[in-house]
């Protein structure tokens, strides 16, 4: 249990690159998505997706709904939006529209867009709205 999750950080960490997905049972979860939110700078930018033997479930951001900054225009949105992807890509097998988007929100950050959790110097800081609509425009939307 805890140490091959333990490992299992640590693996993460050293080699983030061999590490195309995770699957693990919900106790430690929150451990391993949490750890591996430092990877990408913060865990807004973590879809995920709890599926079925035959491929059906939820899908949302890792980090959950954040009420305490509701209606601020200040969360991250591309956790949601790549869960979107997820579930267009291995629930209703549209692969070719998961990519898509995907490709959409790599161009963004790309292009330097950032919300507040993720911004450095240098960076255009955006709104939750912002980055939507960044996404939406390199999507040709």
């Amino acid at each position: 249990g805890c140490l091959f999750f333990g490992k299992c950080v640590v693996y993460l960490f050293c080699w983030p690159k061999y590490f195309d997905g995770m699957g693990t049972g919900s106790m430690f979860f929150d451990i391993v998505f949490d750890a591996a939110g430092m990877l990408t700078g913060a865990i807004g930018m973590l879809p995920s997706e709890s599926l079925d033997k035959n491929g059906k479930g939820m899908y949302e951001p890792c980090h959950g709904s954040a009420p305490d900054i509701a209606g601020q225009g200040i969360a991250n949105p591309l956790a949601t939006i790549l869960s979107v992807a997820m579930m267009l890509r291995y629930t209703f097998g549209f692969g070719e529209t998961a990519d898509r988007i995907e490709s959409a929100v790599s161009s963004v950050l790309d292009q330097g867009y950032r919300t507040g959790d993720i911004y450095t110097d240098g960076m255009k800081k955006a709104s939750t709205g912002e980055m939507g609509e960044a996404v939406l425009a390199a999507l040709g939307a």
